[in-house]
């Protein structure tokens, strides 16, 4: 009779094997987003729908399903943070799923997403969303399916926002975004009735590409992206990819005039990267090699991005060098106006490259569109109006074309409805875990001041990467925090950051 250890040993070998040709898949669709010929697409949609459909019938395979149960039912797994455990319970919970749905609807599913990505390319830089509709209501529809095949309660998109952030419902994120979204329009406010702006001429000066890459490049490396396993390159849309271990790869896109837009840019992926270069490489393919969630994984972008990027102690170190790499534009700019610059605060049309303080509107505005067209309260041929109205609504402005409006953003022609309420949880997180690290790191300004932040990169490989998912993100921001997730921490961090700055 087979024992616990020999059970979870070929469950592991079964799963690794899984995960090999996921990552071929990975491989593949970054190659999609960044060099692949522009008629080669057809043909890609054809490799990756082969490689998803190879991938879930060995995963839905009756074995892994008995393996599974072996494991759930042999007493020595105790629903805790063992191995065993953690394999019963996660990839059990991606078995369950997965069995549920069409072998040849995920493979036409990942064919149409596939296509329908080059498509939105083409229509986003034409601003031209009749070209887009039919594919997105391709996209929609088969997510539906999806839907209907794993089933859910109360809502339809539930079954979607499960399938990133693990437990996640529309009341859950409901009940987390209500007092967000009225903490936010209190702060907008009296940051509004201020009176004060910073001269934002400042990042819009030009910007060389080159140096710009240079620049970014070297960020990325001090807070500790590892480029001897990975790589920076250019895309549409930034991403970041983990093929596996020693291959993580992220992207970015370059506007001569704003520097924000790729420099953030850098940060944020490589903040990705770092998570998934922090995942222990013996575990790869198993739950314990893997993100926790895409809220937790937005946590680790958004905080390298904007809590340690945009941070005073973080410019004190790197604006001398900014001065030195574009002395055309920074010259004669003070540190203070720089960092005034970076930090400014005001409605804007595009998502990533929204300031702290309105990002999370313009991730509740997605929120609400995917719900409603997704739970049929919306067809895809109002879209366009229908966004413009919240728009204007929410941040006071109409965009002038369909490029700046709703084609702004890849998800919807990936097939990735549910993903955006990820990017307000992961905001949320990275407040929580960075303020409980600077209790824990007391003199971490300092540290970045001084160009080093190794110790927050290793703060967050012992208390987050190293357990991959071997806990749920709700239990781990307990863990690591000893509280809830609050909205606390962000609002409180960005009162005291924007108080100073426009003076309230």
């Amino acid at each position: 009779m087979a024992t616990t250890q020999d059970t979870l040993t070929e469950l592991v070998r079964q799963c690794r094997e899984i995960s090999i040709i996921d990552s071929c898949g990975s491989l593949l669709g970054w190659d999609e987003r960044t060099y692949m010929p522009r008629k080669g697409a057809e043909h890609r949609a054809e490799q990756l729908a082969f490689l998803a459909g190879l991938s879930h019938s060995r995963l839905v395979d009756p074995r892994i399903g008995d393996l599974i149960n072996t494991l759930r039912t042999s007493g020595n797994t105790n629903g805790g943070d063992d191995d065993a455990s953690v394999m019963a319970r996660e990839v059990g919970r991606i078995y369950d799923r997965e069995v549920k749905i069409p072998q040849a609807l995920v493979e036409e599913i990942t064919r149409v997403t596939t296509l329908a990505q080059g498509k939105w390319a083409e229509a986003r830089a034409n601003s031209d969303f009749a070209a887009f509709k039919p594919w997105l209501q391709k996209v929609i529809d088969l997510k539906k399916q999806e839907a209907q095949a794993v089933g859910y309660k109360d809502d339809p998109y539930n079954a979607m926002l499960d399938t990133y952030e693990p437990g996640a419902t529309v009341t859950s994120i409901e009940r987390t975004f209500t007092p967000l979204r009225n903490e936010l329009v209190a702060l907008l406010d009296k940051i509004r009735g201020s009176g004060r702006s910073p001269n934002v001429g400042i990042i819009t000066r030009e910007y060389p590409v080159e140096r710009q890459q240079q620049f970014g490049t070297e960020a990325a490396t001090a807070i500790g992206f590892d480029f001897t396993e990975g790589r920076l390159d250019i895309t549409t849309h930034p991403f970041c990819s983990g093929i596996g271990p020693g291959d993580v790869r992220i992207t970015t896109r370059y506007d001569a005039h704003h520097f924000p837009c790729a420099f953030f840019g850098i940060l944020h992926e490589a903040g990705h990267g770092i998570y998934d270069q922090g995942l222990d490489p013996k575990h790869f393919g198993t739950p314990m090699g893997e993100m926790i969630s895409l809220g937790i994984h937005e946590s680790q972008s958004r905080m390298w991005e904007n809590l340690v990027g945009r941070s005073r102690p973080f410019w004190t170190h790197f604006f001398p060098k900014a001065q030195k790499t574009f002395p055309e534009a920074l010259g004669n700019v003070k540190a203070d106006e720089f960092y005034w610059a970076i930090n400014d605060v005001r409605p804007s049309l595009i998502r990533v490259e929204a300031d702290e303080a309105t990002y999370n509107l313009h991730i509740l505005l997605r929120f609400e569109m995917e719900r409603a067209f997704f739970s049929g309260g919306l067809s895809v041929d109002d879209i366009p109006g229908a966004w413009n109205e919240k728009f204007k609504s929410y941040f006071g402005l109409t965009p002038p074309n369909d490029k700046e409006g709703c084609l702004q953003d890849v998800h919807w022609s990936a097939g990735y409805i549910g993903y955006f309420p990820t990017y307000a949880l992961g905001n949320l997180f990275a407040a929580q875990f960075f303020a409980k690290a600077q209790q824990d790191i007391p003199d971490l300004d300092a540290q970045f001041a001084k160009g080093d932040f190794s110790a927050l990169k290793s703060w967050l490989r012992q208390n987050i990467h190293r357990h991959g998912r071997r806990y749920r993100s709700n239990i781990l921001i307990e863990r690591v925090t000893g509280q809830p997730l609050s909205s606390k921490p962000l609002i409180d961090y960005m009162t005291r950051k924007y108080g100073e700055l426009y003076g309230f």
